[in-house]
């Protein structure tokens, strides 16, 4: 009755989600700490609201505040999503047809293959160099590869490619490029003002991270208009309901609360990532809210099921020709002390 495509394909498998309270949860990069109190008045508030009537579609007074908040032109310049996997969807189906390739670096965020498996489309990933580099070879032009996406923050290892590599890159390919900021207020740079440059780079960013909403399903994609115009066309008719349209909306007001909770997330990811480097771990230098980390010695797995095994879930990941190793989220003070206690059982 399907595809063949859909015969051959491996689904992405999201990490474990148990049921609150449940567990120390360290393993899918949420944020630890409730969203703003603003954005939880917001959702009550449209929670009384007319709920029977469709939201609008093209969520327009979260595009408003979105623009203003990140000082673009105007709202012209923002395509909301239900959570930026949304928006990454609308990205391949609008770019990538049947039999055309995507292009993205190795290793990072698997949904990207997923995508262009859905669509009939290949894949091609080119592996980060020593030190998380990128080779020349991944800005290389190539008329069958369509789309490439850039994790910036990178997913698992939080490093960052710099705005000047960013444009260098774009300018060499021959197709769009779009860089995946899920995890750039963790960040001190971003490529957001590369967008008004080049008509050829595209910004995702998503409300599940730093602001808290990872519940609510929240994303959007910041490009030149002409691009928003077109893209519009291929999302879904209500693609974001009325809660967390309201939710996103009252996010974007709420500047202060993003620099306090970020400055503090950041805090507690440099302790873990003094701590695991002081106990036996290489650990890469994140930008993000979560730490790549790798023992000379020890078995990653075994770690990971023996702080399964005592209520803490963290990411083991394992990436062929690469190695495998533990990403592990920014979670409270507490979380992270708890954490480590059971890492150095663990070893």
């Amino acid at each position: 009755m399907f595809r063949p495509v859909l015969a051959k394909m491996l689904p992405y498998t999201p990490g474990e989600q148990p049921a609150p309270g449940k567990c120390v949860k360290l393993n899918t990069n949420e944020n630890p700490y409730p969203p703003p109190p603003a954005v939880i008045d917001a959702i009550c508030s449209a929670a009384k609201g007319p709920l029977n009537r469709y939201p609008d579609p093209m969520a327009n007074s979260f595009r408003i505040a979105a623009a203003n908040a990140l000082g673009l032109p105007g709202p012209e310049w923002i395509l909301a999503g239900n959570g930026s996997d949304d928006i990454l969807t609308i990205l391949v189906r609008g770019f990538v047809g049947e039999g055309q390739r995507l292009r993205l670096p190795y290793p990072s965020y698997i949904l990207y293959r997923t995508l262009a498996d859905i669509q009939g489309a290949a894949w091609e990933q080119v592996p980060f160099q020593d030190g998380w580099k990128l080779p020349a070879a991944f800005g290389e032009a190539d008329d069958d590869v369509r789309l490439v996406f850039l994790p910036n923050p990178n997913s698992p290892s939080g490093t960052i490619v710099s705005p000047a590599e960013v444009a260098k890159i774009a300018e060499s390919l021959s197709c769009p490029l779009v860089v995946d900021e899920a995890y750039a207020d963790f960040a001190d740079t971003n490529c957001l003002d590369l967008v008004q440059k080049n008509d050829r780079i595209m910004v995702t960013r998503t409300l599940s991270k730093s602001y808290g909403l990872a519940g609510m399903r929240f994303g959007f994609l910041v490009a030149q208009p002409q691009v928003i115009s077109e893209l519009s066309k291929i999302k879904d008719s209500y693609n974001c309901d009325a809660l967390a349209i309201a939710a996103a909306t009252a996010a974007m007001g709420c500047s202060e609360w993003l620099a306090e909770i970020c400055i503090k997330m950041n805090a507690t990811r440099d302790r873990m990532a003094t701590k695991l480097a002081e106990i036996g771990f290489d650990v890469t230098p994140s930008h993000a809210n979560f730490v790549w980390c790798q023992h000379p010695t020890a078995d990653h797995k075994a770690i990971y099921e023996f702080l399964k095994s005592n209520q803490i879930l963290v990411r083991y990941m394992d990436f062929p020709t690469w190695g495998d190793g533990l990403r592990i989220s920014v979670g409270t003070d507490d979380q992270i002390d708890a954490c480590l206690m059971m890492i150095e059982r663990a070893l």
